[in-house]
């Protein structure tokens, strides 16, 4: 991976990290490098992005650089990162672009690509849009007179990505009342037409965007909000989605969080009912509740573990023709109806399980028992990151608890992406117990590569 491309695009904080003249070099070589092969047809390029203040700057600057390549840019407006990835396929573009930071705060921003068939990118393209953009490879002469490229408006994006969400369940919502979390970001207007369409009763906080609110104390990342909401105005269940709409977690009509590994459990059980759960697999990563994995076992899904990260649940589902996969953090993919993490299809797809069934969102939601989890930090040097389980007795300390839990606890050690820790965390049903132990683990790791 490069020094620019990070796991999900470039990011940074606006007009410092992420400036106007870096957003204009990574439209113009970004959209010289998916579009090269295109010779003599005008390549076509969406744009989407979230409700930050900074949106309209970047979105100057990538056009600038897009039309530079002799693009014909079609800017979407405020719309879901899912939105953009469904309408490359749908209107046949070369590729989509959306600028947001997903659910950090509004100072922050990104960019990153869809490829032509509405996947992110790969790192070897990135690897290659980046060599670019710092001038290790040179672009050929760039486009004069009439093939310059030039923008055209769309004005029909957001009712075309609801009337496909609507399209990916078969049932109607009549006499359910929502409460729904918009995050002050891009859901919030296709989450109320979506819901409204289907009948239901929908009430909506934190969809008043001002260009800085976005994810402050709201949407998937700050629940409590919501939590309140759904019992305070008596909701069958809760919705909250993050800045870009990409995940979404719900709360049952007690105001208790139903978080990603709940929301697969269910889902992928009502689909193993149904015959539509490919293979009988769910997706999860290594960080899902030990308590997604047992009810795993009892249900009879297969449920594999993947790194960190939606790009490798998304990998090893399409390695295997697996078609539901995510994360606790409500980052889902449901690979039957769109090619990255959709907050409102994720919704949808819950949504339908409970009125197909007629449960409470609490009942569906009991399958999974979460298991206490503890994460303890031990400071190391940067050298000794990857080397935790080289020392004989830090690995005979994590063999001992896991033979100790058998089954009902385990322990995952891993270490930071960014910093020189690595990070303890261990999951069992006693907390008291579980915190000691993490902690006399994470001390025993700080004392020894520290």
């Amino acid at each position: 991976m490069g020094k620019l491309f990070g796991t999900d695009g470039i990011r940074g904080i606006a007009n410092k990290e992420l400036t106007a003249e870096l957003a204009f070099k990574t439209g113009q070589c970004g959209a010289y490098v998916l579009t090269k092969h295109k010779k003599g047809k005008r390549p076509r390029i969406l744009i989407g992005k979230d409700t930050r203040k900074s949106g309209d700057m970047l979105e100057a600057a990538l056009t600038a650089g897009l039309c530079s390549v002799g693009v014909k840019v079609i800017p979407l407006g405020v719309i879901p990162t899912p939105a953009v990835a469904y309408l490359t396929r749908y209107y046949k573009a070369d590729a989509g672009v959306v600028i947001s930071a997903s659910h950090n705060p509004c100072e922050y921003n990104g960019i990153k690509f869809f490829n032509s068939d509405g996947y992110k990118l790969s790192d070897a393209i990135e690897d290659e849009i980046e060599a670019y953009i710092t001038g290790e490879k040179q672009m050929k002469e760039l486009p004069t007179h009439g093939k310059v490229g030039y923008v055209s408006a769309n004005h029909n994006a957001v009712e075309d990505y609801v009337a496909f969400a609507v399209s990916t369940i078969d049932c109607r919502l009549d006499g359910m009342k929502i409460a729904v979390d918009c995050a002050n970001g891009a859901s919030y207007q296709t989450a109320f037409k979506a819901l409204n369409k289907l009948g239901a009763n929908v009430e909506a906080i934190h969809n008043t965007p001002d260009g800085v609110n976005i994810n402050n104390e709201c949407g998937s990342t700050h629940m409590a909000s919501l939590q309140a909401y759904v019992k305070s105005i008596g909701a069958d269940v809760g919705i909250a989605f993050d800045g870009d709409a990409d995940r979404m977690l719900a709360v049952d009509e007690n105001g208790e969080l139903i978080d990603g590994d709940k929301i697969m459990a269910v889902c992928a059980k009502y689909m193993q009912e149904n015959g539509t759960l490919k293979q009988n697999t769910l997706v999860a990563t290594v960080m899902s509740n030990l308590g997604l994995f047992i009810a795993g076992e009892k249900l009879g899904i297969n449920i594999p573990r993947t790194k960190v990260g939606d790009r490798y649940v998304l990998e090893e589902m399409l390695a295997n023709g697996y078609n539901i996969g995510g994360e606790q953090s409500g980052h889902i993919i449901f690979l039957d109806h769109n090619t990255t993490g959709d907050g409102l299809v994720s919704a949808l797809q819950f949504l339908a399980v409970l009125k197909k069934t007629g449960m409470k969102a609490s009942e569906a939601a009991s399958i999974v028992e979460v298991l206490p989890q503890v994460l303890c930090n031990a400071t190391v040097k940067t050298e000794n990151k990857n080397r935790y389980m080289e020392v004989a007795e830090i690995a005979e300390a994590c063999e001992a608890l896991e033979k100790e839990f058998a089954g009902e606890g385990r322990v995952l050690i891993r270490p930071s992406g960014t910093e020189p820790l690595v990070r303890v965390m261990i999951e069992g049903k006693d907390q008291k117990y579980i915190s000691r132990k993490a902690k006399e683990l994470a001390d025993m790791i700080q004392n020894l590569l520290g």
